[in-house]
């Protein structure tokens, strides 16, 4: 009996120590692996953050105002604007995050589903649209 219980425990030496050395090899190739997959993640975002700039610097290129005067002695006179689209206000956005956040919350937490999401949705939306207010007002005093 002492024999089977030596020749276990010397098995289980034995293969907890190849063990060990099969995980170092193993944890320094993960660790490769995963150093090369942060780089290449980063050369795709350092790409796309490009491809970005290069998209911005058109539209701004686009939106340059053009203005040609003819001499005096014509009558015609001929100007070119572009129109920019209107942002939405701080209130307008905190408002309906407000009000998709506090429909969900309130489905959630209330056990019936389709009031309690209304009931949250118009919380939601006034405390979202306070919150927008407050940032309008602070961007203006700027």
């Amino acid at each position: 009996m002492k024999l089977m219980y030596v020749t276990l425990l010397s098995l289980a030496i034995f293969s907890c120590k190849h063990q060990g050395e099969m995980s170092i090899q193993e944890a320094k190739q993960v660790t490769v692996d995963s150093m090369r997959m942060a780089m290449e993640k980063q050369k795709v975002i350092d790409s796309m953050n490009l491809e970005m700039d290069k998209a911005k610097a058109s539209v701004k290129a686009e939106k340059e105002v053009i203005v040609v005067n003819q001499p005096a002695t014509s009558t015609n006179t001929t100007t070119t604007t572009v129109t920019e689209k209107k942002k939405m206000s701080s209130a307008a956005k905190g408002a309906l995050i407000g009000a998709g956040v506090g429909a969900i919350t309130g489905a959630a937490v209330s056990s019936k589903k389709g009031e309690g999401a209304i009931i949250g949705g118009l919380a939601g939306a006034g405390v979202g649209a306070g919150t927008g207010a407050i940032i309008d007002g602070s961007k203006k005093n700027k």
